[in-house]
């Protein structure tokens, strides 16, 4: 899978979003190879969206289309400031994946130390208790962009759901696992997107 990262500072929300089901309606049927996407807005302006492909080739040629660079210079004016881009191959995929079935999504950017091993370790670990411990916990989408560094979209039933699991405390057969998941996003950036857009 190929996936990429875009982000940058929202001026016209509401702008955008139109913009993004313009793109579902008008220029997905010719996009060969597109898998999914996932994008909002935070609450204090953030735009962010991950795409979706089956692989680069096909995201190069959807890029190369007329069509997308004519809809690009239209929603590039919904962004205050310069719109950043992140591609990578390097894409991992837990429990379901990517679901359009989410009432809340959260982005966490991990910049540093988050070692490879230890995560497919606790990825494992986890995924034996996920459907019990975090049933809010549909799946997620995790992007190498480094070494070290992911950006991992996590898509939930409901915030409200979200928050009074995260709440809880982990059973003693679980501690462990967590305590050591707390040092791997010890380096971590939250995004909360409470008004996902899933296509």
């Amino acid at each position: 899978m190929f996936v990429q990262v875009i982000e940058g500072k929202v001026s016209d929300k509401a702008g955008l979003h139109r913009q993004m089901d313009r793109w579902e309606a008008e220029l997905r049927p010719g996009a060969a190879g597109f898998v999914g996407s996932t994008g909002g807005v935070t609450d204090d302006g953030v735009g962010f969206a991950i795409a979706r492909f089956e692989s680069a080739a096909a995201a190069t040629a959807n890029s190369e289309r007329a069509e997308q660079g004519a809809w690009w210079s239209e929603t590039e004016k919904c962004f205050d400031g310069p719109v950043s881009f992140t591609d990578s191959e390097d894409v991992e995929e837990f429990l379901g994946g990517g679901s359009n079935d989410a009432g809340f999504v959260q982005v966490m950017k991990t910049q540093a130390g988050a070692n490879r091993a230890v995560v497919k370790d606790l990825d494992e670990q986890f995924e034996k208790h996920a459907s019990t411990w975090r049933p809010d916990l549909i799946g997620g989408v995790r992007v190498w962009t480094g070494e070290t560094s992911t950006v991992e979209v996590n898509y939930f039933t409901s915030e409200a759901e979200a928050r009074a699991a995260e709440n809880k405390e982990p059973p003693a057969e679980l501690a462990e696992l967590f305590s050591k998941y707390a040092d791997v996003i010890a380096n971590t950036e939250f995004l909360d997107i409470r008004d996902p857009w899933l296509y």
